[in-house]
């Protein structure tokens, strides 16, 4: 017979739970009260607390519980309150993965793009110091005197000369170089970059210029003008880059704001790293002076090929100005074919034509890269039809000097220095 009230099965102050009674209810829902952490400070309710009467930790008895199911908020075992939360309780549900976590995409793909942004600047930033480090900044405008005024937009003069340098006597028979000491101007040019479209003018090398007052470049001496009259290229061979580009600022009244020179390794080797350049040739030519020897139609030059192309002008009528015309037709569709995805996103073709052509590429001090890119990318806007290509205006020759038309000339400096569309013809 039990002697308890109200269907109790042990004494007040718990130590007979466990051991089984006779009462209605099964021994786990009783026991539940017992371990139940009403009292702990800090512990998360989700229900209000027992009044102290009926508190295990305040030594009073504990009701019976009447079960109510799975979701009963005393039913710890069922719903997970006392052991943190299981998925096996009675209102559970199967998310299809087993119990495990579901997989979280949106962070996943969140880190995958910043792994990736953050690797393409890093090999940003490594290339843009690699490709710094290899400009060859020789050339110093602030010795150049008597300078005109800035104009508008930017003027790139770009040279080309005949330096053999880094090349073997192997080299020398197979690009039909010739082995002559020093270096020369095979090809000059002006290439205006402004908010009307690029310009790029050739520059015969046949020119009749006047050698200008000037400072030495290496022994810093000032030379006063003597009103002597000479080739264009005569006056880099006198005494380099400095010189020239005061003889070309002087004679056109065009501040020259940046200038690169690259010689003929160089050249070939930037053509061979793209693998070549695609070129249409309207008339079959030879030359045996330069190696040339092109049949008619298009086709798709090597190094070699691309340096007897530009050097090129015994097979003309028009020799120097014809030649010119092609320097100004190949460089275009090396800039075109070269600033394209196949190139800039392949690191296998981007670091070659990138070191062949920094290793000979000969800039001014304040060259930067985003200069040079500006440059490169003004060039290629010339074939594209947004710029402009033309000869310096010839009036004609004086001594198998060409004479350069002078009205046209103050007009075409005038264009360049408002930034203005050039209108100025060559003829």
């Amino acid at each position: 017979m039990n002697e308890w009230p109200n269907g109790w099965s042990g004494d007040q102050s718990g130590n007979r739970y466990g051991r089984g009674s006779s009462g209605a209810d099964p021994e786990g829902a009783r026991a539940m009260p017992q371990v139940r952490r009403d009292a702990a400070p800090g512990y998360q309710r989700h229900e209000p607390p027992l009044p102290p009467s009926m508190s295990p930790r305040g030594g009073a008895g504990v009701p019976p519980q009447q079960s109510q199911g799975y979701d009963d908020a005393y039913d710890g075992y069922n719903t997970g309150q006392v052991y943190g939360g299981g998925r096996g309780g009675g209102g559970g549900h199967d998310d299809g993965y087993g119990g495990r976590p579901r997989p979280r995409w949106g962070r996943r793909i969140k880190w995958t793009v910043i792994t990736l942004v953050a690797v393409l600047l890093v090999g940003s930033v490594a290339t843009y110091f690699w490709a710094d480090g290899k400009l060859r900044r020789q050339v110093d405008l602030s010795k150049v005197i008597d300078r005109p005024e800035t104009g508008d937009g930017t003027n790139y003069l770009i040279v080309g000369s005949d330096s053999r340098e880094g090349m073997t006597a192997a080299d020398k028979k197979k690009l039909h170089t010739g082995s002559a000491e020093g270096k020369r101007t095979d090809s000059m040019m002006i290439l205006h970059d402004g908010s009307n479209g690029p310009t790029l003018i050739s520059l015969p090398r046949d020119s009749d210029v006047e050698i200008p007052s000037f400072v030495g470049s290496t022994s810093g001496k000032k030379y006063p003008g003597t009103g002597r009259h000479t080739k264009l290229n005569a006056a880099y061979a006198e005494d380099g880059p400095e010189l020239l580009v005061r003889t070309v600022e002087s004679n056109t009244h065009l501040h020259i704001d940046h200038y690169v020179e690259i010689g003929f390794a160089g050249f070939a080797n930037i053509v061979d790293a793209i693998g070549g350049v695609e070129l249409n040739i309207p008339k079959a030519f030879k030359d045996k002076w330069s190696g040339a020897d092109f049949p008619a139609g298009k086709q798709t030059l090597n190094g070699q090929q691309a340096l007897a192309f530009v050097r090129t002008r015994h097979a003309f009528a028009g020799s120097d100005l014809d030649r010119t015309k092609n320097q100004q037709k190949f460089l275009s569709a090396l800039a075109s074919q070269t600033a394209t995805p196949a190139t800039v996103l392949n690191p296998f073709k981007l670091y070659p034509t990138m070191g062949a052509g920094l290793d000979t590429l000969i800039v001014d001090k304040d060259m930067s890269l985003w200069d040079l890119g500006q440059m490169f990318f003004a060039m290629k806007g010339v074939t594209s039809g947004d710029g402009k290509s033309m000869n310096m205006p010839v009036s004609g020759s004086t001594g198998g000097n060409l004479v350069w038309d002078k009205a046209k000339l103050q007009q075409l400096v005038q264009q360049l220095n408002n930034d203005e569309k050039v209108t100025v013809s060559s003829n």
